[in-house]
């Protein structure tokens, strides 16, 4: 417990030091553009796979599970919208950003603290905190929303392509099914999700590469640490926030 509570400090003080102005913000916006390269258009391709094969299974499953001929057709669609914009798209996409994001977040300040580039930087009289977690949390905060987006558009497609493919829904029902009683609230509560996940996955694995003691042993367990916290956070506010938005 004393150990819990004395990295909740330490994380907590960490974010203070992130939040604090920047020295130069001309330096630290060009940073962010190398970090929305990095963490954001890096991960396109990934998320557009899993999103695709993702929105497949659930129509397919859906199909398989509602042979009953009570059940109309369309509802098909309708599930496959409603479950990637409530929970796939905007919660297994960050698991997946946890593990490829998080772990590339804290090895690559975990390297830089062993390395005793961090301590350079403060000699220098530079706040690495802020000048190295920073721009990783705007940019994250700025792009995921889009890769969640993308999941949905990619995902709706994936489901009518295995859905027209497999013959189980035609495309009229499917397009059907996805605007049956669209509630637009739905895609405001995945993109706040969205914004949350990307926070913690950002905050957690920078705070674990930040702190890093030993060598590039202990960077590889930081990584590790860094990605299981994440997920597990990301999975405990998943509920939270569903009982808090959706009650």
């Amino acid at each position: 417990m004393f150990r819990f509570l004395s990295q909740t400090g330490k994380y907590f003080l960490l974010l203070k030091k992130v939040f604090s102005r920047p020295e130069k913000p001309s330096v630290y916006f060009r940073q962010t553009l190398f970090e929305l390269h990095n963490l954001g258009f890096n991960s396109v391709g990934i998320i557009s796979i899993i999103s695709f094969f993702m929105g497949a299974v659930i129509v397919l499953q859906t199909a398989y599970n509602t042979e009953n001929p009570i059940y109309p057709t369309y509802l098909i669609g309708l599930t496959c919208r409603d479950m990637l914009l409530l929970e796939f798209s905007s919660t297994v996409s960050g698991l997946i950003l946890a593990g490829k994001v998080g772990s590339s977040i804290a090895s690559e300040i975990g390297t830089m603290r062993v390395t005793e580039q961090i301590d350079a930087l403060e000699m220098m009289g530079v706040n690495s905190a802020s000048y190295l977690i920073l721009p990783k949390i705007i940019a994250t905060l700025l792009f995921n929303p889009v890769l969640t987006l993308l999941s949905i558009v990619v995902g709706t497609l994936g489901g009518w392509l295995a859905g027209s493919t497999a013959g189980v829904i035609t495309s009229e029902d499917f397009i059907y099914g996805i605007q049956y009683a669209f509630i637009p609230y739905y895609v405001t509560y995945a993109i706040i999700k969205t914004l949350i996940f990307a926070f913690i996955i950002t905050s957690i694995s920078s705070f674990q590469g930040y702190f890093v003691e030993g060598g590039s042993l202990e960077v590889g367990r930081a990584s590790t640490r860094a990605v299981v916290f994440s997920s597990v956070l990301i999975l405990l506010f998943n509920v939270i926030l569903t009982q808090t938005m959706l009650s």
